[in-house]
């Protein structure tokens, strides 16, 4: 029937007036994956940064260890060089030798032997002085390192458990995320990937302009938790080898990254200045100019140029050199 023709076309156009208006129900959770993918990763970095500065501590605690070492061998060896100036002069003294005043009187043929006597005398007296308080400083050196040396040994054990430790957290951490990326929608993980048009800048002259340059011919690249380059980086990877391309040493994590150089404003960053995000000073990008910085993001994400505000919260902004 006509009427009922015309009701059913209708609610079919209200049905699909309905469907078209309501969103995807696939959206919020695929916006939420990302958001969660986003943390896990910030997260992840944390801990990678936790376990590189580990590792670091680590090695200045063996280097302490192998110079507390090498200075107890030192000081034993000088303790043996004086016992042996030692033993020869109280030697001298069991087979008759008397370095005193008496003695030189008693066996001087004149005057004038007695003052030779008496000077030859003194000097060796002050010679066996010398030489036991030398020993005896040797000695005291030679404790004093053993000690230090047993002392950084334990503080080395310590970090090298605190290492693993965070070995651990760290693998697991970036097995979580990984796997979130997974869950992600193709259109998310192209968006991620996505370097958009490579920015080009004239670099200042210096040292800053030459680590931006590097840092900038990086663009596209992967980033991978913990690595070190040239073909895949992390944050501060990047930093420490754009800085080391123009001659300067800087630190390998973002946490002594933020204490070097000088602090400066928002408002007076310069290309090739350091900025260190989030309360924790886990992530560093690079300022290209006033709005703009490059910096190897997170996995899923080359090294790319991004706003200097939409990174993350900012700690602090560091100028390494001038």
């Amino acid at each position: 029937m006509p009427g009922r023709a015309a009701r059913t076309t209708a609610l079919a156009a209200v049905i699909a007036a309905t469907v078209v208006s309501m969103p995807s129900a696939h959206a919020q959770p695929a916006e939420d994956a990302l958001k969660v993918y986003n943390d896990l990763t910030r997260e992840a970095e944390k801990l990678s940064q936790d376990h590189l500065k580990a590792q670091s501590d680590l090695q200045h605690a063996n280097s302490i260890v192998a110079a507390a070492t090498d200075a107890e061998k030192k000081a034993l060896a000088d303790s043996e060089q004086f016992r042996g100036q030692v033993d020869v002069l109280t030697e001298a003294s069991f087979e008759g030798a008397r370095f005193n005043n008496l003695s030189a009187l008693l066996t001087s043929t004149s005057q004038q032997d007695f003052l030779a006597r008496m000077q030859a005398m003194n000097i060796l007296a002050s010679d066996q002085n010398e030489a036991v308080a030398r020993l005896d400083a040797a000695l005291t050196t030679a404790q004093k390192a053993r000690t230090d040396a047993t002392t950084a040994a334990g503080a080395a054990e310590k970090f090298a458990a605190d290492v693993s430790t965070r070995k651990v957290a760290m693998d697991a951490q970036v097995s979580t995320a990984r796997s979130k990326y997974q869950s992600l929608t193709r259109p998310q993980q192209q968006t991620l990937a996505s370097t958009g048009p490579k920015v080009t800048v004239n670099a200042p002259a210096g040292a800053a302009g030459a680590a931006l340059n590097f840092a900038m011919a990086q663009q596209g690249k992967p980033y991978v938790f913990g690595s070190n380059g040239p073909d895949s980086w992390d944050c501060s990877s990047l930093m420490q080898k754009a800085y080391a391309s123009a001659g300067v040493s800087i630190p390998r994590v973002t946490y002594d990254q933020a204490k070097i150089g000088r602090a400066v404003g928002r408002g007076e960053v310069a290309p090739g200045d350091l900025v260190i995000y989030y309360a924790g000073q886990s992530h560093v990008a690079m300022v290209v100019d006033g709005t703009r910085a490059v910096h190897a993001s997170t996995e899923g994400v080359p090294v790319k140029v991004a706003n200097i505000d939409s990174i993350g919260p900012i700690s602090v902004i560091r100028r390494v050199v001038g």
